[in-house]
């Protein structure tokens, strides 16, 4: 059974445990509501018997609980014998502590656009949060094990042997860097916020990035010097301006340039959810001249678990995304093949903001 009853019974979208054969363990409530089924008529039936899903995935299903890896389908209509279908992502999951169970997530899209719109939403987001952790959490400690048996395996061995292993610390390495993504949707702790120079934190991302995997771009700085400070936690913003200068290099394979310009726009307001207006007149663009976003997804990249890119965890811009939310932030992108800008829009600091915070001391 899941670890956390209370939390399993509360994750707002709807789940179900499955067996090794397929067959469906446990409904969550909002499952059984879903597909206007009792977990009695649920529990002890086959999955694709009782869920009916417009898309053949019964190999790839089957491969990804051999593989024990994890599967995603999206836009695909979901439903039962009870219900007409309603598009939704799925996300299979293992659950790698137990003998061949799978958690099987089922996100309807009018569900999610409710949510993000929703002002009540906050304890279901929460709660959301809270599964990805326990998740993730779950997944990295056997994955530790596996790396490090990998590596000794390795010591013995050559050629094609030697390969094998590597990919499998090398894969192994990949996930934790997924899972660690996922474990920061759960970092509820309010920002350290303080005077920030935004043009100190773009350079450090340039820097990092032009000496690792932005080596093969060309960077061109176009900065507005009297640019105010921004209010916002430092290391939070690096994370943003790292996150958006990565995904432009990975647009650009082939090479390109990645212009960082800044400005100031004192029109630029933000209508908050209880009516009154934000003023965020701080500009940072990050333009690059790649193929541009997808169009079937342009609409959702910043959404958990939306790609463009083969293999793309999709959680970049979503953190992106988050963590210019809890700073009072936004974040709006403009593509067309040859030009991409993501656009960053900060509130400027007041006149007598602190320099530091009691919780950064």
């Amino acid at each position: 059974m899941i670890a956390d009853d209370a939390l399993w019974a509360s994750l707002p979208i709807p789940a179900l445990l499955l067996a090794q054969d397929d067959t469906i363990l446990h409904p969550n409530p909002a499952a059984e509501l879903f597909l206007n089924l009792s977990a009695k008529a649920l529990e002890g039936a086959p999955v694709f018997d009782k869920i009916m899903i417009d898309a053949p995935l019964e190999d790839a299903f089957r491969r990804a609980r051999a593989q024990k890896s994890s599967l995603f389908v999206n836009d695909v209509d979901v439903g039962s014998g009870e219900r007409p279908p309603l598009q939704c992502n799925l996300h299979f999951a293992p659950l790698l502590r137990s003998e061949g169970q799978m958690l099987m997530l089922i996100s309807p899209r009018e569900m999610a656009s409710r949510m993000t719109q929703n002002v009540g939403s906050q304890k279901a987001a929460k709660s959301a949060i809270g599964m990805a952790e326990m998740l993730a959490h779950e997944i990295k400690n056997p994955l530790a094990g596996i790396t490090g048996a990998a590596q000794l395996l390795s010591m013995g061995l050559d050629g094609a042997d030697l390969e094998l292993t590597d990919l499998i610390v090398e894969e192994s390495r990949r996930i934790v860097k997924l899972l660690e993504q996922v474990e920061q949707f759960g970092n509820l702790r309010p920002p350290a916020l303080r005077p920030v120079n935004v043009h100190d934190v773009l350079d450090r991302a340039r820097q990092s990035a032009a000496v690792g995997y932005g080596a093969h771009m060309r960077f061109v700085a176009d900065y507005d010097p009297s640019l105010p400070r921004t209010l916002a936690d430092a290391d939070q913003l690096l994370q943003v301006f790292m996150n958006l200068i990565k995904n432009a290099c990975q647009a650009s394979a082939d090479g390109g340039t990645i212009r960082l310009h800044t400005f100031y726009e004192p029109s630029l307001r933000l209508r908050r959810r209880d009516g009154t207006q934000a003023r965020l007149p701080l500009q940072v663009e990050v333009c690059d001249d790649g193929p541009g976003l997808p169009a079937d997804i342009a609409g959702d990249i910043f959404e958990p678990f939306v790609s463009g890119r083969e293999n793309g965890t999709g959680l970049g811009l979503a953190l992106v995304s988050k963590l210019l939310g809890d700073v009072g932030g936004w974040i709006s992108v403009e593509s067309v093949p040859g030009r991409t800008v993501f656009r960053v829009s900060l509130p400027m600091a007041p006149k007598d903001a602190p320099e530091s915070l009691e919780g950064d001391r």
